[in-house]
Order: C-alpha cells, then sequence, then structure tokens
C-alpha cells in the first residue's frame, strides 16, 4: 500500500511539474488578471511563516591580521571611489520641531453629560463636516 502511495504521488508530481514547465507562465499570468486576489493568496503561501537563522562560525574571526588590513583597506577604498563619483551623505543630527496644536472638535462633536447612551462620534463629526441630519433613534 504505502509503495503504491510512493508511486502515486512521484507519478504525480511528475506530471505537475510537465505541465507547469508547458503551461505555468501563462496561467500564472491568467489568474493574475482574472483573480488579483487569488494570484495575491498563492504569492503569500509561497513565503515561509517563520525562519530560523542561526550564525554558525564567523568568518571575520577566523581571519588573520594581514586578512584583516586587506579588507579594511579594499572598504577604504570604496568609500574614497563613492565620495569621488559625488554620492551625497548627509552628516548633522535630526532637531525637535513643535507641531502646531490640532483645531478643536465641533461643539456637537462633543457628548452630552445628561445623554442616555454613547453617540456615534464618526457620525456627529460627519455631521458637522457635511451638515445636520435628522437621526431616527434605534428601537431595541
Amino acid at each position: 500500500m504505502e509503495a503504491t502511495r510512493r508511486s502515486f504521488n512521484k507519478d504525480f508530481l511528475l506530471a505537475l511539474s510537465a505541465d507547469f514547465k508547458r503551461h505555468g507562465p501563462e496561467a500564472i499570468e491568467k489568474v493574475r488578471k482574472t483573480q488579483p486576489a487569488a494570484y495575491l493568496k498563492i504569492c503569500a503561501l509561497m513565503v515561509p511563516r517563520e525562519m530560523k537563522l542561526e550564525q554558525s562560525g564567523s568568518a571575520i574571526k577566523a581571519m588573520t591580521d594581514e586578512e584583516l588590513e586587506a579588507a579594511l583597506e579594499v572598504l577604504r577604498e570604496l568609500m574614497a571611489k563613492r565620495a569621488a563619483e559625488g554620492v551625497n551623505v548627509i552628516d548633522g543630527t535630526a532637531e525637535p520641531v513643535a507641531l502646531a496644536a490640532p483645531e478643536a472638535q465641533s461643539p456637537g462633536a462633543t457628548p452630552d453629560p445628561m445623554q442616555k447612551h454613547k453617540s456615534n462620534r464618526l457620525m456627529r463629526e460627519a455631521d458637522t463636516a457635511v451638515g445636520p441630519r435628522e437621526r431616527k433613534p434605534n428601537r431595541r
């Protein structure tokens, strides 16, 4: 039973691979154009959910003093070449800037202290932006 399943899986994967080689790019393009949501879902499913990175032996630690000096010299030459090409590097510090105070809310946007239920702030703001509109209370 297990050997049959392995054979089926292998045959299926080979057939799928051959079909993809023949029609894959056209099929992908068709899905991208006609069903963008499905296309994006497939793309998202191709990205691994998590990736575990581990640092193995450091190459810098294994370098001799001469190799380190040579690497530093190459880096200095690259930096000098970039500076000569006119790559703009900005040296400086950020300065905090005070922002202007936000505009006060409209009087209709503040809740009435005697109100039984909290009203919808978004709708109050929309009313002040567009103009007041008569609203019917919800029946509960």
